[in-house]
């Protein structure tokens, strides 16, 4: 039940610093919720606490005083029970200097220089892997997201769940195939989550500043090697991972505008997942409207069908 708890609270901040304000649930979702409510609220104060680890009941991350944490997955009590997220100080970020050689040969080396750090590697559970990014080394356009899922760690490749799907679509949308373009995230790992032993993990937290601080060193060298024309970052926590922690409070305050990393034009969009929780014509527009002015950047054709997409009839 813990740990059920911790990751719709994980879910629930990321989708608060992503802007979204509602969430539709079921009404079997909500009965489930009440049952269980019912059977927690008949147990002793002091087993709850046990149970939660706090000393008063947990405040919603919608709660007007929680309005700070924009989604910044601080790790819940380590237990002695289970796998927990990490801690411990992680050691300062890598040094990196990409070899001589052409892009093949470097990236090849940065392959192996990511699969094989300790601190990664300490980080990946039983049979899962590090992921790196992925496409041509010769793209235009690199898109940038925040950190692997479930599916990614289990193939090692970003963006192959729902959402990457969904990415794959747009990417098509706008012209090109996935492999015209280079696909990569901040971190390296999946964000780890306090686990019962045996277990899959349930859902997903943003990184750490820290660990994105950590891993950032890898996502620089792909972008040396592949040397795009433009970044486009997905989402609210891959934003804060290139402009840094706390330099906006929202995505919309940076959402559509053109920004600056490595010497690169990044245009910040909002995350694939936001279609998927919000398929509607006018959150697809949204997103359109920032790929459109990617398109337009990057010279690419653009159709008067295309520019039309989503639009309200």
């Amino acid at each position: 039940m813990r740990a059920i708890l911790q990751a719709l609270t994980s879910e629930l901040r990321r989708l608060k610093a992503s802007g979204v304000k509602t969430v539709n649930v079921s009404p079997e979702a909500i009965q489930a919720l009440r049952i269980a409510a019912r059977k927690h609220s008949a147990r002793s104060p002091a087993s709850a606490a046990e149970e939660t680890g706090e000393t008063a009941p947990p405040k919603s991350p919608f709660h007007p005083e929680t309005t700070a944490l924009r989604g910044t997955g601080a790790p819940a009590p380590p237990s002695k029970a289970a796998v927990s997220a990490p801690t411990s100080t992680l050691p300062p970020p890598p040094t990196l200097t990409l070899p001589s050689g052409d892009k093949t040969t470097q990236m090849a080396w940065l392959r192996e220089r990511v699969l094989n750090d300790p601190v990664c590697r300490a980080h990946l559970r039983p049979d899962k892997r590090i992921v790196v990014g992925v496409g041509t080394l010769d793209a235009k356009l690199f898109f940038c997201g925040e950190a692997p899922g479930a599916e990614e760690e289990m193939v090692g490749e970003p963006f192959v769940g729902p959402s990457g799907q969904l990415l794959t679509r747009m990417i098509q949308a706008m012209g090109l195939k996935r492999e015209e373009v280079y696909i990569g995230n901040i971190m390296n790992w999946r964000p780890d989550m306090e686990t019962p032993p045996g277990q899959e993990q349930m859902g997903n937290r943003p990184p750490t500043p820290e660990e994105l601080s950590y891993c950032l060193p890898f996502l620089r060298a792909q972008l040396e090697i592949v040397r795009p024309e433009i970044i486009v970052a997905l989402g609210s926590t891959a934003a804060q991972g290139l402009f840094g922690v706390g330099s906006f409070k929202t995505l919309g305050e940076i959402r559509g505008r053109w920004k600056h990393f490595s010497d690169k034009p990044v245009m910040v969009t909002y995350h694939p997942s936001y279609i998927l929780r919000s398929a509607s014509n006018r959150s697809k527009r949204a997103i359109w409207e920032d790929l459109l002015q990617v398109m337009d950047r990057a010279g690419l054709p653009i159709s008067e069908k295309q520019r039309g997409f989503f639009l309200d009839k």
